[in-house]
């Protein structure tokens, strides 16, 4: 209970106290229009009026919401300020994206919530204009307001129409079409299989939340929503009067005519705030995007593996930090995700990138990747780089104890990480806080070790040299091989070095077992808090989420945290 309250106690306070506010808001607003003011508005749309107008209200609350995960910069700068008094609280930022999607799918559920109520309502306002018998008061009050067009109730002003033209021809209507459909087009292209497999698509149709928000905005122009006027409730008090309609505002009769207007639009005032935010975000990208960056050298690794060494200047970082890159050449409006495999004591930043999509290729090849020859430095692509952005990996050297796990290319983070350690203890830093590092790279094929096995050989060699060899523990698991690679490694496995890495400690085959090395782990540091980063899928972080929170041997805790963006 302890681990779970530790890795996940902060997360469930924050989501319940979410959903406790949209639930607040629900109730408070149906009931709201529950009062004497909207009395005559329900006698034409009965509760659908409140069905409408209370998702409405968590619509706002979410939408101001929506933005604040994807502002990086003000991430960054939070976790930088966050960690110094709560690493828990921290943590909780590395996790935006996550709330991203939730924050979406609220405001998913509630605007179908707010359509399918308004489809009853404009069929009732439809419905009390046929009233063509003047006895009905859905009817009289469909008709006031018809002579001066000043004080009216019904929104729909003729029976010569129908819901289809209204939804065209109204502000409400129109921008709620609008609004709707580019609501489904970034959500259906936020699907994983999308993003992974389409990331063009899912990029250009994610910035329809530009239409999305000045339809939002635009969307309560028109006051449709109308009820009594505060003064006309004074003197026309509609659980008194509404028997007495066939008598309005003659003479000798004290229930005159009632009044009613429309509510001014109120959606603007909950999202003005974080859309300047993220206005200012997108500034402060393109201004530091448009900072030189030069490309100093290109290698290209086995199994289609890319890496760009880069200097630009006053750029600083930490480990595990990623940034965005834009190559113009490619395309003037992609920017791509990318984790820095530089350590913040070299003098250039790189990264390394598995070509997978159209602009991984595109980059590729303009960088010669598909050329036997060399570039010269001045034919390579020009590129624009924003960041750095903050990650969970930041923390790494605030834990005694470390486990650091990487999947395939998933392993670029830990790049830096180890790059760091290396230069801290040649440099002989006494400042290091972690006494123990675990780490664990899950690869798929032979060749996508080679890119990072000379990191790993200069790292042991280094530990063997500096007597440091409990430092630094790797173990290198490959998950996939073929049965003639599988007799090869049966006849080389007895030799000094390992026949796939080169390194002292051998490859192992299959997957870790983890219930086993977090048993070890805990054994061997009773007491002690340890910090387990991830790269890799969610399957694997599933699994060792559930590790974290289920070893308590010891009194050791585990703190899962995953690399996200």
């Amino acid at each position: 209970m302890g681990n779970f309250a530790a890795n996940e106690g902060l997360s469930i306070f924050v989501i319940l106290v979410w959903l406790g506010i949209n639930v607040f808001l629900f109730v408070h607003f149906y009931m709201a229009f529950l009062v004497d003011r909207y009395y005559y508005t329900r006698v034409i749309l009965g509760h659908a009026l409140s069905w409408a107008r209370a998702p409405a209200a968590c619509l706002n609350f979410n939408c101001m919401l929506i933005l604040l995960p994807v502002c990086r910069n003000l991430l960054s700068f939070l976790r930088g300020s966050i960690q110094y008094c709560s690493r828990t609280a921290a943590r909780q930022l590395d996790r935006n994206l996550t709330f991203h999607k939730l924050v979406a799918y609220m405001i998913a559920l509630h605007t179908a919530i707010h359509i399918i109520a308004h489809l009853f309502n404009f069929e009732r306002f439809m419905d009390s204009q046929f009233m063509i018998n003047g006895s009905h008061l859905p009817y009289v009050l469909s008709q006031i307001g018809n002579n001066d067009n000043r004080s009216y109730l019904n929104p729909i002003r003729t029976n010569e129409t129908n819901p289809t033209i209204v939804m065209f021809t109204t502000i409400a209507g129109l921008t709620g079409v609008v609004i709707t459909l580019a609501l489904i087009l970034i959500i259906t292209s936020s699907m994983e299989v999308i993003r992974r497999s389409y990331f063009e698509v899912f990029w250009f149709t994610h910035h329809l939340f530009i239409v999305f928000f000045i339809g939002l905005v635009a969307h309560g122009i028109g006051r449709i929503v109308r009820g009594q006027t505060v003064e006309s409730v004074k003197v026309h008090d509609p659980v008194e009067c509404h028997s007495k309609f066939e008598t309005w505002g003659q003479n000798g009769t004290d229930c005159p005519e009632p009044v009613f207007a429309g509510n001014p639009p109120m959606t603007w005032k909950w999202v003005v705030g974080p859309m300047f935010l993220y206005v200012c975000e997108r500034l402060v990208r393109f201004y530091r995007s448009q900072q030189k960056v030069v490309i100093t050298k290109v290698v290209m690794h086995p199994s289609k593996t890319l890496e760009l060494q880069m200097k630009k200047k006053g750029f600083k970082m930490e480990v595990g930090q990623y940034v965005f890159m834009q190559c113009p050449s490619i395309s003037q409006l992609e920017w791509h995700p990318f984790t820095l495999t530089s350590a913040p004591e070299e003098d250039h930043l790189s990264v390394h990138i598995r070509i997978v999509g159209d602009w991984t290729q595109a980059l590729y090849t303009a960088c010669g990747g598909d050329k036997t020859v060399v570039l010269d430095a001045w034919t390579l692509p020009k590129v624009a780089v924003d960041g750095p952005f903050g990650t969970a990996s930041e923390d790494v050297f605030r834990y005694e104890v470390v486990m650091l796990v990487g999947a395939g290319i998933g392993v670029t983070p830990f790049a830096s990480v180890l790059k760091s350690v290396w230069y801290k203890h040649v440099q002989e830093n006494k400042n290091v806080f972690t006494k123990k590092i675990y780490f664990y790279w899950l690869c798929p094929e032979t060749q996508a070790f080679e890119w990072f096995a000379d990191l790993l050989q200069s790292l042991e060699r280094q530990m063997n040299e500096k007597d440091m060899r409990d430092f630094l523990s790797y173990n290198i698991y490959l998950t996939r091989w073929k049965d003639a690679e599988a007799a090869h490694l049966r006849v080389q496995y007895e030799a000094e070095d390992d026949p796939i890495t080169g390194l002292k400690q051998k490859t192992r085959y299959g997957k870790p077992n983890w219930d086993n090395e977090f048993s070890g782990i805990a054994t061997q540091h009773p007491g002690s808090k340890v910090g387990v980063f991830l790269c890799g899928p969610t399957a694997l972080a599933t699994a060792l989420g559930k590790q974290c929170i289920s070893h308590t041997e010891s009194g050791t805790e585990f703190i899962f945290n995953k690399e996200n963006f």
